[in-house]
């Protein structure tokens, strides 16, 4: 099912720069439409060859030349856009490219009065619409471009592949065979066969609640690697949370002084587990208003309230030099018990600092023991990170994912679920489970893009750079 005002808007001819903003050694102005030949006439003064590079002058509206470059000709259906494409590919200067993007427009709409300025993402949005890719592949082509680390690009370029749209239409295959048995049954009741016991039906749909878990599982761990952890570092003045960020980005990104209040604002920092982006964010240390007359101050502990609140897991950091200490053990107790009335609490990873320190008391069992001096206890903290994530150590395999998908198939869980509780019903109602299945069938292939919204997609493509 197709978006009718995208499919209207796909009748214009549109050109854009295809290339990053700012200078290069080469730029490139693409060009996508139903026929494309005045075009390349206007620009090129000459027909081109099909898929093979030419090295030409690109003309301009008076027939002087404005670069010397190379173009290449894809017809349609073979291109990127399943239109006519058009790639010219020129020094990087970024004058010369809006000189033929401006040329480029000039010649098309005196064929083609509605050519114009593509929008950001249309170029694959019609590549989608023409069927060239389905919507999981359109979107991977936005997350190979970007990817923050080397395992999300390669899962990335799996899922433009097609792997995990694969996944995704075997399991829809399977769902539409069980279907079609049940709505047969339904169409011929006179027949008076036991259904359930004589088609295999209760185990066909065990086997693809079985498969969808399994498909469920390879999503998160690919909406893992696309979007990452947020980690928040809590805890009272000075207990190393700035010392711990640095020694987990290894680099000197946070000022540490013995001065408590050093940290006054959050602090953000992208790293890498095993291919995981960790995106950790230190923040002020923690009490209590009364404890402190500095205004900055009070406002870098509201922030940092609000940062923990937002974080998929906080590192409640402590002082194993200070846990002797009555008042410091107190708002420890403090800390703690805000945590646990935050409206969605996230996990929460209890971490023993100053290790190393003299004077150091001993590490409570339920707790992490570290020195963010020394480096002791770290690559625990990074493994133990990875599984409060629920991290599995098979990047290979995996292929990246969106939350959108994850959801989707959350819902094809709960339609299957429902289906099982009525094919194991005493007297199953054989119409209430057809709907089941038909409703996870649907939700299937909102992953794909065979039933997608039309906001859905403008929200998708909308986030692509333009030009791609």
């Amino acid at each position: 099912m197709r978006a009718t005002d995208l499919l209207g808007r796909q009748q214009d001819p549109i050109v854009a720069i295809a290339t990053a903003a700012g200078r290069g050694a080469v730029g490139i102005v693409r060009a996508s439409g139903r026929d494309l030949s005045a075009l390349i006439a206007a620009v090129c003064g000459r027909s081109l060859p099909p898929r093979q590079a030419t090295l030409l002058p690109f003309l301009g509206e008076a027939g002087e030349v404005l670069d010397r470059g190379l173009a290449l000709h894809f017809p349609a259906p073979h291109s990127y856009t399943g239109e006519d494409v058009l790639e010219l590919q020129a020094h990087g200067g970024p004058v010369l490219l809006q000189l033929l993007l401006a040329r480029c427009l000039i010649a098309l709409r005196l064929v083609h009065p509605g050519a114009r300025l593509a929008e950001p993402g249309e170029f694959t949005q019609r590549a989608f619409l023409n069927d060239k890719l389905d919507l999981a592949q359109a979107e991977a082509v936005a997350d190979l471009i970007d990817a923050g680390t080397e395992a999300a690009a390669r899962s990335a370029a799996r899922s433009l592949a097609g792997a995990f749209s694969t996944e995704v239409r075997a399991l829809a295959e399977r769902i539409v065979r069980l279907r079609t048995l049940v709505e047969a049954t339904l169409d011929f009741p006179e027949e008076e066969i036991d259904f359930l016991e004589k088609a295999g039906a209760r185990q066909q749909l065990a086997a693809i609640v079985q498969a969808v878990h399994a498909a469920l599982a390879h999503a998160r761990q690919g909406a893992l690697l696309r979007d990452g952890l947020h980690v928040v570092l809590a805890g009272q003045p000075n207990v190393g949370k700035s010392s711990l960020l640095n020694a987990l980005a290894g680099a000197e990104l946070a000022i540490v002084t013995p001065i408590p209040g050093t940290t006054r604002d959050r602090l953000r920092e992208t790293i890498q587990i095993e291919g995981v982006p960790l995106h950790v964010i230190d923040t002020a240390g923690l009490r209590g208003e009364a404890e402190t007359a500095d205004e900055i101050e009070r406002i870098g502990i509201a922030r940092s309230w609000q940062a923990i609140g937002e974080a998929d897991a906080v590192i409640f950091l402590h002082d194993l030099t200070r846990l002797a200490d009555a008042a410091y053990l107190h708002g420890d107790e403090a800390i703690a018990r805000r945590l646990q009335t935050l409206p969605a609490a996230a996990a929460r990873l209890d971490v023993y600092n100053k290790l190393d320190a003299e004077g150091a008391a001993a590490v409570p069992a339920a707790g992490l023991a570290l020195s963010a001096r020394t480096g002791e206890g770290l690559e625990a903290l990074r493994r133990a990170l990875l599984a409060q994530a629920g991290w599995l150590a098979q990047p290979e395999g995996t292929v990246i994912a969106r939350a959108r998908h994850v959801q989707a198939l959350q819902r094809v869980r709960e339609h299957l679920a429902a289906a099982e509780g009525h094919a194991a019903a005493r007297d199953s109602a054989l119409d209430l489970l057809a709907e089941e299945l038909r409703l996870a069938h649907q939700s299937l292939g909102e992953i794909t893009g065979e039933f997608t919204s039309e906001d859905l997609l403008g929200s998708i493509f909308s986030n692509f750079c333009i030009g791609k």
